[in-house]
């Protein structure tokens, strides 16, 4: 029953060592990318007035930690039409 063959099932990832180089950039781009959607809704979030956000902001933290979704959800759907952008700078 087992692997004998050397053939993956499914579930099974390759190790970083196996990647192409390809297939490392894809996922270095990827993984950046999905960090810096989950800061910058993070960020939006915590700064946001209340009267800024449909609804509470409880539910909202709890969705930015589904990924890529939650944070798209948020800043797509969870900021009220007249909110205004917000400034990060210091």
């Amino acid at each position: 029953m087992g692997h004998e063959s050397g053939h993956r099932g499914h579930g099974h990832h390759k190790k970083w060592s196996e990647m192409s180089t390809p297939s490392r950039v894809a996922v270095v781009v990827l993984g950046t990318g999905q960090v810096l959607l989950h800061a910058y809704a993070w960020q939006d979030l915590i700064r946001r007035p209340a009267a800024e956000v449909m609804g509470p902001k409880l539910p909202w933290g709890l969705a930015l930690l589904i990924n890529w979704a939650g944070p798209i959800a948020y800043l797509f759907a969870g900021r009220t039409e007249d909110a205004k952008p917000l400034s990060f700078e210091r």
